[in-house]
Formats: structure tokens, C-alpha cells, sequence
């Protein structure tokens, strides 16, 4: 049986972050997000609009963040790059987009293929001065197919850590960028987020609707929210990385001289337990919050007859969203909140150079469950 857990007072209304700061554009300056609709390229096209870039976002559908320019283009056809992106000459992209395959053969072939082509019509164009791409932790656990096996690198995970020895599509996405910014002379950062958390719907990889969507349908049939993770990830520390952290970073280091040509960890700057902040989540979102058991009792699992209770709660709310895999997915949560293994990245590197931005993620978290609520995305 799962053990339960008392919930807590929420906490103060006190900000969930330091401010952050207006990231000035140089002059001349025109920014392409590349995956402009997901969570980390929407906050970026925020911040970039309201910071005054020239932005354009390179995605399927047109962006939900008015004043950003839409470039329809297919990311895994160069002939469709070619003609869709001649004559835009950004100066600066950002690369957020991936797409997940099969096997990592697979990651490895279509995403470094992604990134290569993007910089071989963007590169000659002569306009480009910094490229950024985000990629993750996984540079440190190893891919899906390998998630945390074998001989990892201490935590707090270390930027000069040395690569594993597996396949892993972020090293050739990676070695991708580092060839184009040689060949073409634009510089470049990479960015290494642990989960992101963010406002986006239909995103393949997102905890915050995950787990809002988990609550509104065991509060639905009368069950505990139940931790579906391990003992590990209940007992021990981890960080996140807030969307807007993320994106007030790779401003950062596209304009910050000292950050040039560097690889980067980021997160939000402090650590939670999941065992203290389960029931600040249950208490926000009014279920009954419950530890976990001898063996992780996963979403995937817990939610396989979800879909008619959505179905439900999309009527009786008003909900904007009838499919439930486009607010929730169960396998990436479980992923993270089933390892085994403790998971934290150092960012002595970024904070050396200068980047001062700190999120609380206890803070950002309940934030982005009022922010879906009002999205009508999950039911008050």
C-alpha cells in the first residue's frame, strides 16, 4: 500500500523567480526559434518579443505569442529549408526542436540531420552570429535505450564530463553545430536542461499538465494522487528547469561575450524533494496525496482507462483539450520520476560567467497549474 503523506499550507504569494533581466538586442539583430510552439521556444519568442528582437518562429502551426513572424517550413527536408528560409539571414537561432524515433540509431540519424541542415542553408547566408541548441541531461544518463546504465558521471553533473560511450543523439546534434560554427564563423552555446517545465499544449515531454491531468482524474474516481515514481526520486534531491529560466539563458549567452562557445547546464538554481513537495502539488490541485509503494506505481499504468473520465471532465469543465495524449504523457513522466539513480546539474560554469537567474521551483510549478487552469487546459 502507498504510504500517505499530510499535506502542507501552500506557500506565500511571494515571487516565483528573480527578475528577469531585458535582454537587449544588438543592433540589427533577428532571432528564428526553431520549434517556436513547444515549451522552451514559446517562453523564448515571450522574452525575445518583449525584449524587442525581431523574431521569427519556425514551426508546423503559427505560434501563440503575437509578434513572432511564422516560417512554415519542414525541419527534416533541406529542399524545404532551402525555400522556405532564402532571404531571412537571422543573426542569431535558437535551436529547440527534436524528434523522438524508434531507436537511437534513429535519433541519431534525423536529429543530427536536423541540425546540420538547418546551419548548411542558414550558415552561407552570412548573417548568422550565434547559434544556440538545447539539449539535456541525457548527455550525462544516457539515452532512452540505455537511461541510466553503466558507469555515469558524479552528480552534480559536471559540463566537461566526458561523453559516454553509447550512441546518443545530442552528441551528434552537437558535433553538428560545433562543424557549421568552424565552417561558417558564427559562435555558438549549447544548453543542458534537466525536465522542463513550461506553458505549452500538445508538447510531447511536460510534467505540469502531466500531472494536473493525473490529479483531475483521481480526483474524478475517488483515488489518491499517488508519487508514481521511485524510492529514489521520492527520497532524494533533484532540480527542474523552468521554461523561462531556460529562455532568459540562452539570451544570455547569445549576448554575453564571456559565454561564447561554451556548453552549459541549466536549471532553476535550487533543489526539491519530491516527499515535501508532493503534498504542496496535491494540496494546489485539492486531491489527496499519497507516497509511493515498494515499486513505482506508474501513470502509464495507473492511467490506462483514463480517456472516458477525460472525456467527462472535458464536458463538465469546458476543457479546450478532448485529447488526453496531447496534455499528458505518461511515459515521459514516468521516465523521470521512476529513476533510480539521483539526477542535479552544477552551474558554477554559467554563474562564473555571469548569469545571475534563479526560479523557485516549488513557486513555478504551482504557478503553471494556475496558468493551465486559467488556459482552461485543466479543470479549476
Amino acid at each position: 500500500m502507498p504510504t500517505v503523506v499530510v499535506m502542507t499550507d501552500s506557500p506565500s504569494p511571494l515571487p516565483d523567480r528573480a527578475p528577469t533581466p531585458v535582454r537587449t538586442p544588438p543592433p540589427g539583430a533577428h532571432a528564428l526559434v526553431v520549434g517556436a510552439t513547444g515549451i522552451t521556444g514559446t517562453a523564448l519568442a515571450e522574452q525575445l518579443v518583449a525584449a524587442g528582437w525581431r523574431t521569427s518562429g519556425l514551426s508546423r502551426r503559427p505560434p501563440a505569442v503575437e509578434g513572432v513572424e511564422h516560417v512554415r517550413a519542414d525541419l527534416f527536408s533541406r529542399e524545404s529549408l532551402q525555400a522556405e528560409l532564402a532571404g531571412l539571414a537571422p543573426t542569431h537561432v535558437f535551436i529547440t526542436a527534436w524528434a523522438r524515433q524508434d531507436t537511437e540509431a534513429e535519433n541519431v540519424r534525423v536529429n543530427g540531420a536536423m541540425v546540420r541542415d538547418l546551419l548548411a542553408v542558414l550558415g552561407p547566408q552570412g548573417s548568422l552570429r550565434h547559434a544556440a541548441l538545447v539539449t539535456g541531461l541525457k548527455h550525462y544518463l544516457g539515452p532512452f535505450e540505455a537511461y541510466g546504465q553503466g558507469n555515469l558521471p558524479d552528480t552534480p553533473f559536471l559540463e566537461d564530463a566526458d561523453r559516454l560511450d553509447v550512441e546518443n543523439f545530442y552528441y551528434a546534434q552537437e558535433d553538428e553545430l560545433f562543424a557549421a560554427a568552424a565552417r561558417h564563423g558564427f559562435g555558438w552555446s549549447v544548453h543542458r536542461a534537466h525536465t522542463v517545465t513550461g506553458f505549452a499544449v500538445g508538447n510531447a515531454m511536460n510534467l505540469v499538465p502531466t500531472l494536473g491531468a493525473y490529479a483531475a482524474v483521481v480526483r474524478a474516481t475517488g483515488r489518491p494522487f499517488t508519487f508514481p515514481g521511485s524510492r529514489t526520486q521520492w527520497d532524494g534531491v533533484v532540480d527542474l528547469t523552468d521554461a523561462g529560466q531556460l529562455a532568459d539563458h540562452q539570451l544570455w549567452a547569445a549576448t554575453t561575450p564571456a559565454a561564447a562557445d561554451t556548453a552549459f547546464n541549466v536549471v532553476n538554481g535550487d533543489v526539491v524533494r519530491w516527499r515535501r513537495l508532493w503534498p504542496r502539488l496535491a494540496g494546489h490541485l485539492g486531491v489527496e496525496p499519497a507516497g509511493p509503494g515498494d515499486e513505482p506505481l506508474t501513470l502509464a499504468e495507473q492511467m490506462r482507462e483514463a480517456e472516458p473520465v477525460w472525456a467527462r471532465l472535458v464536458d463538465e469543465h469546458g476543457l479546450v483539450e478532448p485529447d488526453l495524449s496531447k496534455v499528458a504523457s505518461w511515459w515521459h513522466s514516468d521516465s523521470d520520476l521512476g529513476r533510480d539513480v539521483e539526477v542535479l546539474a552544477d552551474m558554477t560554469r554559467s554563474r562564473l560567467a555571469g548569469f545571475t537567474g534563479y526560479v523557485s521551483t516549488e513557486r513555478a510549478l504551482l504557478g503553471l497549474v494556475d496558468r493551465y487552469r486559467r488556459a482552461r487546459v485543466l479543470p479549476a
